[in-house]
């Protein structure tokens, strides 16, 4: 019997063990990565369906420091949440800006990076005077200035119409600041905005200038130009991470990790000018 007590306590002690290994956390050999794929240069599908970007180089580096082997899958945009939520995948790298608003369903690693925002407008259009442009403002740290700024706007955008892409948070912004002046149109993805406004159906677009200076590169946009203010902050957010699970705070810790590398060895500043020409390393 008390043979049979020990050895019985030995095993409830052995599972003990191993259930308080397993809570833990998970050993990550593999993360696999979602990314919307069609956000250029951040993320985009290239000749033959191979996926390309900024968000693709740095996702392999960020796996490489992690010491995990990196799938990496495209996602609609309008799904990309959920799926992760549903445990699809185990991250979201899409120019996905951190927001409180979002932290309410999912957690982000520190940012990787912290782009302007700005108006892409044809250069013979009215609003290619729009004023501000040039400057920035925090809404976080210059509220003040910051709406000031926005206030500005509204009289030459009166009556226009605004494309932004659906549950970012440009849209957010938009439907904030400027819905009382403008109509504000939104699309799935940002190539769809873009055509619409080389083919004047829509009058501005709203969104990242990294991911509006692609745009400018193509051809058909040579007599297009981004301005107005670069309005960052507040319900912008801090930067663009990461996202991930609540659960799953040991990943989130591996990918904070492996990011303020980048960011010390001068990674993400390359990676960055490499895509954007301009280098969009977070300062926090």
């Amino acid at each position: 019997m008390k043979v049979s007590r020990i050895v019985g306590l030995s095993l409830l002690g052995a599972a003990l063990a191993v259930g308080g290994a397993v809570a833990q956390g998970k050993k990550w050999e593999t993360v696999k990565i979602a990314t919307e794929g069609a956000y250029e240069p951040w993320n985009f599908t290239g000749p033959g369906g191979k996926l390309e970007g900024f968000e693709i180089d740095l996702a392999n580096e960020l796996c490489a420091r992690m010491k995990v082997k990196c799938e990496i899958v495209a996602q609609d945009w309008d799904g990309i949440i959920p799926a992760l939520t549903a445990k699809k995948y185990d991250a979201i790298m899409a120019g996905m800006s951190i927001t409180d608003e979002r932290k309410k369903t999912i957690d982000f690693s520190n940012p990787y990076a912290a782009g302007p925002n700005g108006f892409l407008v044809s250069k013979d259009s009215p609003l290619a005077k729009m004023p501000g442009t040039g400057q920035a403002f925090n809404l976080s740290t210059q509220q003040a200035a910051a709406e000031k700024a926005i206030a500005d706007l509204k009289p030459l955008l009166k009556g226009k119409t605004i494309g932004v892409q659906t549950s970012t948070i440009h849209s957010n912004f938009a439907d904030k600041y400027l819905k009382d002046v403008a109509e504000i149109r939104e699309y799935k993805t940002t190539e769809q905005h873009d055509l619409d406004l080389a083919a004047g159906r829509i009058d501005a677009v709203l969104a990242d200038a990294t991911a509006l200076g692609g745009t400018l590169r193509k051809p058909e946009f040579k007599d297009f130009a981004i301005v107005g203010p670069s309005i960052t902050g507040g319900l912008l957010g801090p930067g663009v991470g990461a996202g991930m699970r609540k659960e799953d705070a040991d990943l989130k810790a591996m990918f904070n990790e492996a990011i303020a590398a980048a960011k010390a060895d001068g990674t993400i500043k390359k990676l960055s000018e490499k895509w954007f020409k301009i280098d969009i390393t977070p300062t926090t």
